[in-house]
């Protein structure tokens, strides 16, 4: 919603809040008509109070006017910032492909790499429209983490690139901890 949207939702909200409080004392009795009318003779006598209500309900017609007529189209928003994932058109159609989706594929590849336990991932989209991975990982004892993390980025990379045409700006990997590997009890 834009802010002249919300301007005139608040305005519009307030003045029928105001005029509905004042029909209920009306109807309950505790505002006389007679009084209402006094009060709005009065205001109308006073030249300079009539230039600003005049010039006051201009801008409510006119914000009338476009709250009815040029609406924004929320669903057209929604395809253009797309939250849940990533919006790939082409002259057949739309394609959305959710994080979930490229959560699972980074988690298959992480898993296919040895010395890899535990895998989590994070989709981002930036701004820009450009995506970032974050993986957080367990390693095994014996992995040597940098060189793990190296043909990992690039695998992720590789993957996504040929499965879903989308280029990753960065992948980035925190190893969490290193699973100890299981000590063989000896008899």
């Amino acid at each position: 919603m834009k802010v002249l949207d919300k301007i005139a939702l608040v305005l519009f909200s307030s003045i029928i809040l105001i005029i509905s409080v004042l029909l209920c004392f009306m109807i309950f009795g505790w505002i006389h008509l007679e009084v209402v009318n006094i009060y709005l003779q009065e205001f109308l006598r006073n030249q300079t109070a009539c230039n600003v209500m005049l010039g006051i309900l201009v801008i409510l017609i006119l914000l009338a006017v476009k709250g009815i007529f040029f609406t924004t189209d929320t669903k057209k928003d929604k395809d253009k910032n797309v939250e849940n994932g990533i919006l790939i058109e082409n002259e057949n159609g739309k394609l959305l492909i959710s994080k979930d989706t490229i959560q699972n594929l980074v988690s298959g590849v992480a898993q296919g790499f040895e010395n890899t336990k535990e895998v989590t991932s994070k989709v981002i989209l930036t701004k820009d429209n450009q995506i970032n991975i974050d993986v957080t990982l367990f390693v095994e004892e014996e992995a040597i983490i940098k060189e793990l993390s190296n043909k990992l980025q690039l695998k992720i990379k590789e993957i996504i690139k040929q499965s879903i045409d989308i280029d990753i700006q960065q992948v980035n990997i925190k190893v969490k901890n290193i699973a100890p590997k299981p000590q063989k009890i000896e008899e």
